[in-house]
């Protein structure tokens, strides 16, 4: 089965920490080229200082401008496009819908689902002058399941498998494979944040809202970064060449995001 990517070519969005990160190591262990965007500027220098070969640029998805000042870098540095891997995204606010300011609202969105579009708009022509490729978008479990006290965030996460499925219908003609990858509790900073969040909006200890979230998976245990980064390289390989349009769980089975 081969699994390598050599020679690939791949932009990887907000690349210089957590899941983005595994995922660029582990593309770059199997033989691909990679640049990284990332809003953090000394996160990004550190990640380019740690991987020789790396290429980066300091950019926010949600901005338009500056997706097309990565795309611009990424097209001169690598020469052309094979993959992109719409990882960037932010966990948005914890409160029941009617708390919700309209601005935290927006930039939930801003971010999670229209980063994507953005990225994607700019990768569609490097990946058909390839001659073919893959668009990989992390979703999440919360964009299969409703998620209490964060609508945001699980309307960004329906949508990208929304755009997911569309843009796998429109560029499969031109041998562009689109798919998401919907990860569950993922083991890491950013998700004892999202416990400590949660818990405070419920008023809940956050041992028991940590033993919930393991609860929800029949296998009982949060994902490692290194489960979604395998992932993405199955299916940006050639053993994944034929999978298109899936919302793949990476999430120890689970069956429901409410405790």
């Amino acid at each position: 089965m081969e699994t390598g990517l050599e020679g690939q070519r791949a932009v990887v969005t907000a690349g210089a920490g957590g899941i983005g990160r595994a995922i660029v190591e582990t593309f770059m262990a199997a033989g691909a080229r990679v640049h990284i965007c990332d809003s953090d500027e000394a996160r990004l220098s550190a990640a380019k200082d740690s991987l020789p070969g790396l290429g980066g640029t300091l950019a926010d998805v949600a901005d338009a401008d500056a997706v097309d000042r990565l795309f611009d870098a990424a097209r001169d540095s690598l020469g052309g496009l094979d993959i992109l891997v719409n990882n960037a995204g932010i966990a948005g606010p914890t409160a029941p819908a009617e708390e919700i300011a309209p601005e935290d609202w927006r930039r939930t969105i801003a971010v999670d689902l229209d980063g994507a579009f953005h990225c994607a708009r700019r990768a569609i022509p490097l990946l058909k002058g390839a001659g073919g490729g893959s668009i990989v978008n992390i979703s999440s479990t919360a964009g299969l399941f409703g998620f209490p006290n964060r609508s945001p965030y699980a309307a960004a996460k329906w949508g990208l498998i929304g755009l997911t499925k569309t843009l796998a219908m429109e560029l499969g003609p031109y041998g562009i494979r689109v798919n998401a990858i919907c990860p569950g509790s993922v083991a890491g900073p950013r998700m004892d944040r999202v416990i400590a969040a949660d818990a405070a909006a419920r008023g809940l200890d956050p041992a028991d809202v940590r033993a919930a979230y393991v609860a929800q998976a029949s296998m009982r245990t949060f994902v490692d970064m290194r489960d979604i980064a395998g992932m993405a390289l199955f299916v940006c390989s050639a053993a994944g060449a034929k999978i298109s349009g899936q919302a793949l769980a990476v999430d120890g089975h689970t069956e429901s995001l409410t405790s």
